[in-house]
């Protein structure tokens, strides 16, 4: 398998916690999204909408959108499971996740901060309220959401910690306050310590600048 990535694209961030949770080896081929490789014509012939990140199987099969990325990894390896036994935890998790994947991180991705940029003049200044104001807005949501004990939904990460650590990176780069979301923050130091999440880090990967 193949992992179309960006190291600091937290959905593909999100990917490569999941890989690294189930032990799984995938090649990992870098979008560079900054230097817009991602609109190249080979690349846009895999991804549609020309994001990351984006799977493709020994088959050629390619698969877009973290979530149903993960959500195949976990099926073709479902030992450990990324949700909870229980149902309504796994709920619960799984609406943590998507609070996180279409509540937050749509608003505040390259994409929209593009088109802010481009088409509205939106200032520097501007951009940075705005991507606080829904980041902020959303993490605030998933704060009374998460019951850590240690990770979002117990004693083991699950799909809510694969979406919320990658949320949580972009946060501390745009400088958003997390004071107030102390069970973000209990979630936070737990997966810092854990080798699925350190080897998945920005910071740890090939490409990282």
């Amino acid at each position: 398998m193949i992992l179309y990535d960006y190291f600091r694209s937290s959905a593909a961030y999100r990917v490569r916690i999941a890989i690294a949770l189930k032990g799984l080896v995938v090649e990992r081929r870098p979008v560079h999204l900054l230097r817009g490789e991602q609109r190249d014509p080979g690349y846009r012939a895999k991804s549609p909408l020309y994001i990351v990140p984006t799977l493709e199987l020994d088959d050629g099969t390619l698969i877009t959108q973290s979530l149903a990325i993960i959500d195949y990894l976990d099926a073709l390896k479902p030992d450990p499971p990324l949700l909870p036994q229980d149902a309504v935890t796994a709920a619960q998790a799984r609406a943590a996740a998507l609070t996180i994947a279409c509540e937050i991180h749509p608003l505040a991705n390259l994409r929209v901060i593009e088109a802010l940029q481009q088409q509205f003049g939106a200032r520097d200044d501007q951009i940075a309220i705005w991507r606080k104001r829904w980041i902020y807005d959303g993490l605030s949501a998933v704060e009374a959401l998460i019951a850590p004990a240690p990770f979002a939904f117990g004693a083991e990460p699950s799909l809510a910690d694969i979406c919320l650590i990658p949320q949580v990176y972009n946060a501390r780069r745009f400088d958003v306050p997390l004071d107030a979301c102390p069970r973000i923050l209990a979630v936070e130091a737990a997966c810092a310590s854990h080798r699925a999440f350190i080897e998945a880090h920005p910071q740890a990967q090939p490409d990282a600048e």
